[in-house]
């Protein structure tokens, strides 16, 4: 079976040659990410410009997200750069400060004195820093240090259980919106969200922008792990952001969080990537740790639908040769999945057509052991209702629209391919018969599952499933 789980790979100054971005699709890179916290609008087009090109080249389709920077909640500038600082000594973050020193630094989020009181515990720089408030006194937050050591321009700051009141969308976020709608994002990352509220507000702003694409929520504050239902309703999907995450509800927490997350987003029908950290050690080694190599593995026999590398393919010395070693950790993973799809289908209501004729093409392929289930889908939705179960046989997704082809690179086990549908139901099905054979993921005699709409061309119409024998039309099984 080909690879299940997806990659996402993170573009910046690593990859920035041609070459190099090519080598990197061809090792597996199903979707590209534009980090919006670095570089300018022209840099992202540039490269959304250039992946469409290469991925042309190569005769496929690739995905592109939009990740949006969200609120800066930093430490200001130090007159040297940086200081050191001692466990037990007092300092200051002032947000009217303009450089700092071993004393007290500034504040790039002036309202952060707002929402700390004495007690409150501050971690800065994902944690390598620990400051205990001892009194706020206006602009001042006098702390005490409990955890020392460099601190340097414009770290991160979270609060530990959460609590910050920083809103999820900030005016760069939303001119951000533009530029994503420009290069025709396929999703949109939205970071810090803490409700349902920031995510209809994300979503109203991209349409507002004239962009179509869907919206995947960044959970890393631990008021989204109480929200986490309604944020997963209101999303497209949800990325497990285990950096600040880990940071506000701490390291300990973060693996099983992981698991319900992917749980959850799954029987919700939503997409999942996980990311942070997951080849770290790969931005200066060519090699893996083994360690790194089981947190990928795990989150494959989690569910994710996607891997994502950051730093590891934006900025590391080995672009390349991490996309290829995560590629293998996934489908070593993956061989070890143990299909039992029947117990997902236990006190499970469908109410749908669409949905209904996708389960019951799910129960057939994994009893009827066929080589492929093929659905003919214009948004997707079919494809990825069959996607959120293990079939134990690829599925592939034949649509006519380009967009809901490059979406479906993000689904796991799902190959996404261009067929043009015409009004003629037994033209079409002897195209998509053609389209597999052609590219060699079925052969005459193998049997499949393909599942269709009638009337043909109707988008969300699924409404037919068909077992097939390739090549065999004249033995063709019906349900309808």
């Amino acid at each position: 079976m080909p690879r299940a789980t997806k990659i996402v790979a993170t573009l910046g100054p690593a990859c920035s040659s041609p070459d190099v971005l090519k080598r990197m699709l061809v090792a597996g890179v199903d979707v590209v990410r534009l980090n919006f916290s670095h570089g300018t609008a022209d840099d992202h087009r540039g490269r959304a410009t250039l992946v469409r090109d290469l991925a042309k080249e190569l005769g496929r389709e690739v995905a592109v997200m939009a990740d949006l920077q969200g609120p800066k909640i930093r430490v200001g500038k130090f007159r040297d750069g940086r200081v050191q600082l001692v466990a037990g000594a007092p300092f200051v973050l002032d947000a009217d400060l303009a450089l700092g020193d071993e004393q007290a630094v500034g504040l790039d989020y002036k309202e952060l004195p707002h929402d700390v009181s004495p007690g409150s515990i501050l971690l800065l720089d994902d944690g390598l820093i620990r400051l205990r408030v001892e009194s706020v006194r206006g602009a001042r937050i006098n702390t005490v240090v409990e955890l020392g050591g460099t601190l340097s321009n414009n770290k991160g700051i979270n609060r530990a259980g959460g609590g910050l009141t920083a809103p999820a969308l900030t005016a760069k976020d939303m001119e951000d919106m533009k530029t994503a709608a420009a290069i025709g994002a396929d999703y949109l990352a939205v970071s810090f969200p803490k409700s349902r509220e920031d995510m209809y507000m994300a979503r109203q702003l991209m349409r507002a922008a004239g962009g179509h694409a869907q919206l995947i929520a960044k959970i890393e504050r631990a008021e989204a792990i109480t929200a986490l239902e309604e944020i997963i309703d209101a999303s497209d999907g949800i990325m497990v952001a285990r950096g600040d995450l880990a940071v506000e509800v701490g390291n300990a927490a973060v693996p099983a969080l992981q698991k319900r997350m992917i749980r959850l987003a799954r029987e919700h029908n939503k997409l999942t990537i996980t990311a942070t950290q997951m080849m770290e050690s790969m931005i200066h080694n060519p090699v893996p740790t083994r360690a790194e190599v089981s947190d990928v593995a795990n989150a494959v026999l989690d569910g994710t639908d996607a891997v994502m590398l950051s730093a590891e393919s934006a900025s590391g010395k080995y672009p390349v040769e991490v996309v290829d070693a995560m590629a293998q950790i996934c489908v070593e993973a993956e061989r070890s999945i143990d299909v039992a799809l029947d117990r997902d289908f236990l006190n499970r209501t469908f109410t749908r057509i669409d949905q209904s004729i996708a389960m019951a093409a799910l129960f057939t392929a994994f009893h009827l052991k066929v080589k492929a289930i093929a659905s003919l889908t214009d948004s997707g939705s079919t494809a990825l209702w069959i996607s959120r179960h293990e079939p134990g046989c690829p599925i592939y997704a034949l649509t006519p629209n380009v967009a809901s082809q490059r979406r479906m690179e993000l689904y796991r086990g799902v190959r996404a391919f261009f067929l043009e549908q015409s009004t003629d139901r037994d033209e079409v099905l002897r195209a998509a018969e053609t389209l597999l054979v052609a590219r060699g993921e079925v052969q005459k005699g193998d049997l499949i599952v393909l599942t269709i709409g009638e009337p043909m061309g109707k988008p969300g119409g699924t409404n037919t499933m068909k077992i097939v024998r390739v090549g065999d039309h004249a033995n063709d099984l019906g349900v309808r």
